[in-house]
């Protein structure tokens, strides 16, 4: 951090001037040169520009993901363990990028199991990382569930990993996401868990319909 720190202030001064907002779908996707520190030296103010200009611009897969602004709506089947039976729910989604175009932004809300629900998501991909990065947060938890992982250009599918701490046994363990384009009014989202004997397990699949 003592390292990073200068050099984003440094790149903060040199672009506090300049409007990076994208102003048209069309400049989402910019063609920004590769940047390679050598030397294990510090780098000059140009090298850190290009560097942080790359990582913050929205790219074309930005600009994919607005087409998924807007209202849809999204029936959930829910599975507690492997033998037990569904329970199925219908909730409100509104998506919808922000900071930029840089993030998006999905809200869910309705009614699953007699209570009132809702719970919220931001997908990224990380320019730098090269991977998609998703958060989640609802009114039946405390924590927040991240999870990472590529497209499948096969499928049509970002396949996504990630951990959780089970509030009953109070160890982590894996959970999977399989989120597929199926077209562009319909989407399906499949989780796996896993199960108290440590085998895997389909516990909720979703479809979502655009309105």
């Amino acid at each position: 951090m003592k390292t990073t720190l200068p050099l984003l202030l440094v790149f903060i001064s040199l672009i506090s001037c300049k409007d990076i907002t994208p102003k048209s779908e069309g400049e989402y996707n910019l063609e920004i040169p590769e940047v390679v520190v050598q030397n294990d030296l510090p780098p000059d103010s140009a090298t850190v520009s290009k560097a942080w200009e790359k990582h913050m611009t929205p790219s074309k897969t930005h600009e994919i993901m607005t087409r998924d602004n807007g209202q849809w709506e999204e029936k959930i089947t829910m599975w507690a363990h492997r033998k037990s039976e569904p329970t199925t729910h219908t909730l409100a989604v509104e998506n919808k990028m922000i900071l930029g175009g840089r993030y998006q932004q999905s809200t869910h809300k309705g009614d699953i199991m007699g209570m009132p629900f809702e719970g919220v998501s931001t997908l990224a991909y990380d320019n730098t990382a090269q991977e998609y990065i998703s958060t989640w947060i609802d009114n039946m938890g405390t924590g927040i569930l991240v999870m990472k992982g590529q497209f499948n250009s096969d499928t049509k599918s970002i396949n996504m990993e990630g951990i959780t701490v089970d509030p009953l046994t109070r160890k982590e363990k894996k959970i999977k996401e399989i989120f597929t384009y199926v077209d562009d009014n319909t989407q399906k989202m499949e989780m796996f868990d896993t199960d108290y004997d440590g085998k895997e397990f389909k516990s909720m699949e979703a479809i979502l319909k655009r309105k």
